[in-house]
């Protein structure tokens, strides 16, 4: 398989409820809903065959189709955006070899470019299952930070763990060489048979404990790919986080 026979098609999962935020992809942010500004972005990459928002929500369905975006309605009893992304997967008919690109529907700053950056590593290697995005850390109170994910890698840029903890942990920080961060930022690429393997995996035990989803890819075996990128991506968790995003968008 070459990389002109796989197509790759963009998912954006999209929620309703949310502890923090009620209502999050449907916040206005210069006066539209942030799911449009997710799928705006999504758009301008030429590399995505499709752009599909799927939600079990009929309102985020409905602002969907009213700003001419594609929605695909699904279950309501998904446990993580992953197994939604899976069901919309099936839904949609993406061939067995084609390529799904994860994007996350509360990161409305997002550089179109990730994602062909995300898509690339499995378009050039038929054999791989996965990949993710890495940012190397520049801001030092996101290192002890456990909302931001920390990642080691092997020589090949293969994930070896994840964790919210900082990792490599230095033992002794006397030493004038300090680590180099990379945190792990929410995009990711599956082959399309890989995805509904995954989804149809026990969780992992090294899930449970740092509730992190992708780590039970690596407990049963299977390779992350990773890829480092110069872009940051912020995250929109709350109404303030929103309000910051409305003021960047203003002030570019």
């Amino acid at each position: 398989m070459s990389e002109a026979d796989a197509k790759v098609v963009a998912v954006i999962p999209a929620r309703y409820h949310s502890n923090r935020f009620e209502g999050k992809p449907l916040a206005l942010i210069n006066g539209k809903p942030m799911i449009q500004h997710v799928v705006e972005r999504a758009m301008e990459v030429e590399l995505l065959s499709m752009v599909v928002v799927a939600t079990d929500d009929k309102r985020i369905a409905e602002a969907v189709e009213d700003f001419g975006g594609k929605v695909v309605m699904t279950g309501r009893d998904h446990a993580s955006g992953t197994d939604r992304l899976a069901e919309a997967a099936e839904l949609l008919g993406i061939a067995e070899h084609d390529v799904v690109v994860n994007i996350q529907g509360d990161q409305p700053l997002f550089p179109p470019e990730v994602v062909e950056q995300v898509a690339r590593p499995l378009l050039a290697d038929p054999a791989l299952h996965m990949s993710t995005l890495i940012y190397k850390i520049i801001r030092p109170e996101e290192i002890d930070d456990p909302n931001h994910v920390k990642t080691v890698f092997d020589c090949h840029s293969n994930a070896l763990y994840f964790s919210r903890s900082p990792i490599p942990f230095q033992r002794n920080p006397e030493e004038p060489v300090k680590p180099t961060y990379y945190k792990h930022l929410g995009f990711y690429a599956y082959r399309k048979g890989f995805l509904l393997t995954f989804v149809g995996l026990p969780e992992g035990e090294w899930e449970r404990f740092e509730k992190l989803e992708q780590l039970r890819a690596l407990e049963y075996g299977y390779t992350i790919r990773v890829v480092e990128t110069q872009h940051d991506s912020i995250e929109v968790d709350t109404p303030e986080d929103a309000l910051r995003v409305e003021i960047m968008l203003q002030n570019p």
